[in-house]
């Protein structure tokens, strides 16, 4: 969610390979490059949502995110930017979740460029309100590489929350939003920090009242919050009627205990479906050297758990960033994983990694090791 200022054709997706990969840790040498998918496969479908149910849900369980379009870490070209999306949308994806935020606006005019020229009722986008932005010659400092000349204030009131969804509108060229998404409304934003609760209390007279609104009216089909941290996403259920929360940080391979034993639980019993952010915590778990967004250390223990789970994947000839994206998709709660990619190559091997065939023991290895909790769901052995 990036809170901190410092923060395809399956012919094109080409033939499983049960050869050997370089080690993960040293395979990433460049903003951009990616480990080859690795295993069996089977149907070249991305998985999907049953119709049905109280609450909305997008038919689609693997969407592209946002963020790296907004040059998150590196500077994405337009050429690479338009090559990203094109590639998620010829391997199937029709679910895209962008922000304002993401580069201050360019995330979300770069998915409007190629997504406008799509039938508009095949694809659901999720984007968020929070942040408006305003024109500036003084840029404030950002974490987004190269940033276009705007400004930011926080407004989570209901005006602030319409006015964000119609500069959202112009920015993607489309006359409405699927998912609306209260962003950022978190303790770890560091422009907040313990005052989240103040914002907090604005939302929940203003964002929460005006979004359930927009839902009834039809003008939006579901609303809720994309936060790293849970706890304000279960203050949300006690005070508001959302229908989908984008989690990230907090569902993922390598750390998922609360999530299993507190906050997924409790948004079940209210039929709230989880959007996972991150699930491949930032490229962590693809061999990158940062954590998340950047915005924390890397946790002492997850070099090391990171390596055996390698080891682990790599004696049953799979490769961990399937098996993390598996791992992410497969809770009843969830209803997407919305996994970041900067190229078109990236996109392929995410959609590529759906299509394994995981052996069950690798489920069983990774538990053995501590790595994967004991009631931790996981998918169908392939």
């Amino acid at each position: 969610m990036h809170s901190r200022r410092s923060f395809l054709s399956a012919a094109a997706l080409g033939a499983a390979t049960l050869a050997t990969a370089p080690l993960i840790a040293s395979a990433q040498t460049t903003p951009g490059d990616v480990l080859p998918t690795q295993g069996r496969r089977r149907s070249a479908a991305l998985p999907t949502n049953p119709a049905g149910g109280r609450r909305y849900r997008p038919s689609a369980r693997v969407g592209l995110g946002g963020a790296p379009l907004g040059n998150n870490w590196a500077v994405v070209t337009e050429d690479d930017a338009q090559a990203t999306l094109e590639a998620a949308w010829d391997g199937g994806m029709r679910l895209f979740d962008t922000s304002p935020w993401y580069g201050l606006g360019r995330s979300e005019r770069r998915f409007g460029h190629v997504l406008g020229q799509k039938p508009r009722a095949e694809y659901v986008i999720s984007s968020k309100v929070g942040r408006l932005l305003t024109a500036t010659q003084d840029t404030p400092k950002v974490g987004w590489k190269d940033p276009p000349p705007f400004d930011y204030r926080y407004d989570y009131s209901a005006a602030g929350t319409r006015r964000s969804i119609e500069d959202s509108l112009q920015r993607l060229g489309i006359d409405a939003i699927d998912i609306v998404l209260i962003h950022d409304l978190s303790p770890d934003n560091g422009d907040m920090g313990e005052r989240w609760t103040e914002y907090f209390e604005q939302a929940r007279t203003g964002a929460f009242v005006e979004l359930t609104k927009m839902r009834e009216e039809g003008l939006i089909k579901a609303w809720g919050m994309g936060v790293n941290t849970p706890d304000p996403a279960l203050r949300a259920i006690e005070v508001a009627d959302p229908d989908i929360f984008l989690l990230a940080c907090q569902y993922s391979l390598l750390d998922h205990q609360r999530a299993l034993d507190d906050t997924f639980p409790k948004l079940a019993e209210k039929d709230i479906s989880v959007i996972v952010g991150s699930p491949l915590l930032a490229g962590f778990l693809t061999g990158r050297d940062r954590y998340l967004y950047g915005s924390q250390p890397v946790p002492g223990d997850a070099q090391q758990k990171r390596a055996k789970a390698e080891e682990i994947v790599r004696t049953h000839g799979v490769d961990l960033r399937t098996v993390a994206l598996q791992f992410a998709n497969a809770p009843e709660v969830v209803s997407a994983i919305v996994p970041g990619a900067r190229n078109a190559r990236q996109v392929q091997e995410n959609i590529a990694s759906m299509s394994v065939a995981i052996p069950g023991g690798v489920w069983d290895d990774l538990r053995r090791a501590g790595i994967v909790a004991e009631h931790a769901p996981v998918p169908a052995a392939g």
